[in-house]
Order: structure tokens, then sequence, then C-alpha cells
């Protein structure tokens, strides 16, 4: 709802006429290679997935790990943030690994995706600093509350109730019957968390971790190559405007939609392509992306049920 509601104000008076040429003339060569990427990035993160497991003891099947990860990714285009749960599910379901387990793994990826984020954030607003003033600028927006957490006295009493509140919480919780079913919940889900300090191959996830995200910019850069009026953006725009994507994605829509177009639409008028050239761009772009997010999905589900006809016979 959220989404659509920001893809409304964005393209209120937006001329679809020229979205569909676009569309027609792209050059499908830069496409076909932006979507390689695309696929590359999800097997990558499941191959990642399943070395993270490994120090625990497991060894799922890379089939089932890569396939988890398209479903989730096509989960979360109907409930954003209900992926990274039906990735554990899928693998206590088809691997037996235990779901604690699996979602301490996830956290720890997360946190290293975040770490990632913030790197290339650096590079890209370090390379791209006047554009990056300009939007910021442009886009600023007051937040609310913002007297309060700047004054000393306010912040302290915002954190002293956050603490007073989850210790009411804890005392609660501890009281109940299934205080021990958490614990071990909880302790399960550390040693998740914490199996990269027992990870042999470290350096392999490393280097999967990096290439996973090579392949998230190269899937979005390669997409400039299929339009005449964004051919000639430099590698550098496109880590801003890659970045800026990223962080849009963050907000709870269906695949980021609405706050990721306005972010990159704002973006590349500042590198002096037209709004509806920057409009159409976003719209085509965001569109093809999440078709296919939806089509790994439902061969990741079509995967998974002949994988379990094939266990029968």
């Amino acid at each position: 709802m959220l989404g659509a509601l920001i893809l409304y104000m964005v393209y209120d008076d937006f001329d679809f006429s020229q979205f569909w040429g676009e569309l027609r003339n792209m050059n499908l060569f830069w496409f076909a290679v932006s979507t390689f990427f695309g696929v590359m990035s999800h097997v990558l993160r499941g191959w990642r997935w399943k070395l993270s497991l490994a120090p625990l003891g497991y060894n799922p099947s890379s089939a089932v790990c890569v396939n988890s990860v398209y479903i989730a990714y096509a989960a979360n285009l109907v409930l954003p943030r209900v992926g990274e749960v039906s990735r554990c599910v899928i693998l206590d379901r088809h691997e037996r690994v235990p779901f604690a387990h699996s979602l301490g793994t996830l956290v720890m990826e997360r946190m290293l995706d975040t770490l990632m984020v913030l790197l290339i954030t650096l590079v890209a607003v370090a390379m791209q600093w006047p554009v990056f003033c300009k939007f910021i600028n442009e886009a600023g927006v007051e937040v609310p509350g913002g007297d309060m957490l700047s004054s000393p006295r306010g912040l302290t009493v915002i954190l002293l109730s956050m603490l007073a509140v989850a210790i009411l919480l804890f005392l609660f919780i501890r009281k109940l019957a299934i205080w021990k079913k958490i614990k071990s919940f909880i302790s399960r889900f550390m040693e998740g968390v914490l199996s990269l300090r027992k990870m042999k191959n470290g350096w392999l996830f490393i280097i999967e971790t990096v290439g996973i995200w090579f392949c998230y910019f190269m899937q979005f850069y390669l997409c400039f190559f299929c339009f005449d009026f964004s051919s000639d953006l430099s590698v550098a725009a496109a880590l801003l405007l890659f970045v800026g994507g990223s962080i849009a994605v963050v907000v709870p829509t269906p695949n980021g939609a609405g706050p990721w177009h306005y972010v990159i639409m704002s973006i590349m008028v500042l590198y002096g392509v037209t709004k509806t050239d920057a409009g159409t761009f976003a719209l085509i772009v965001h569109s093809t992306q999440t078709l296919l997010v939806a089509l790994l999905g439902l061969y990741g589900i079509a995967a998974l049920q002949l994988r379990n006809v094939r266990r029968k016979k």
C-alpha cells in the first residue's frame, strides 16, 4: 500500500507513451547480460549460506540453498521481510537444519551485507561528493522530534524508557513456561551468528560476499547501456545511484517500489537526464528486475517440489 502510494505520487504527471517506446527499443543484449548478473547474485548468496552453515555441522544441498534464496526474494514481493523466515523454514523442512541455527547465520550475513553497503556508500560519496550534497539539499527532510533527540535530557529520557520496557519484557518472559525453549532458541541463534569464527574457508566466504555485491552493481550498471539517454553515464555516477537505490529498498515496500524510483529519478536528473527519461529508466529497470525475482521464485518452488517427488520415488 505504501509503495503504491509513493509510486502514484512520483508518476502522477508522467507521460507513459515514452515508456512503451523505450521498452520496445531497449538494447536486449545488455539487458540479457544484466539479467545474468542478477541470477548469479542469488546463486552466490545460496552458496555463501551453505558455507556459513558448515561450521555448525550442517551440509545442506547447494540446490536447496539457492532455490530457497529464489523463493525468499519472491516472498518479499508479497510481504516485505518475510523472505528471511521462509529461507529458514525451507532449509528446516528439506535439510533438517534447525530454524534457530539458520536464522542466526542469516543475521550474521545481513550484518556483513550492511558493512558492504557502508563501504560502497563511503566510496561513492567520496567520488561524487558535489552531486551527493546537491541531492541531500534538494531532498532534505526535517526529522520529527529532532529537537528532543538533540537534547541530552530528552535523549536520556528516551533511552531510559526503552531500557525500562526491555527489563519489564525480560521479567515477564522469564516467568513463562516457555522460558527454557526461548533460551534454547537464543543459544542456537547465537551459534549461528558466531559461525563465521569457526569457518575454515573464510577467504571463500569473503570472495562470495564481494561477488554478490559486484553482481548487484553490474546488474544495475549494465542497464545504462540499454538506453541511449543513459549510456554515457560514468561508473562513478552508477555507483552513487546504486548506493541510493540500495538504501531505498530498506523501506518495507515490495522490492523497494516507490522509494527506489524516487531516489533513482532524483539522482539521474542531477546528472543531466531529463525527468521523463529518468522516470522511464527507473520504471523499466525496476519492473524487469522485479519480474526476474518473481520468475526465479516460481522456478525455486517448482524445483523443490520436483526434488520431493524424486525422493519419494
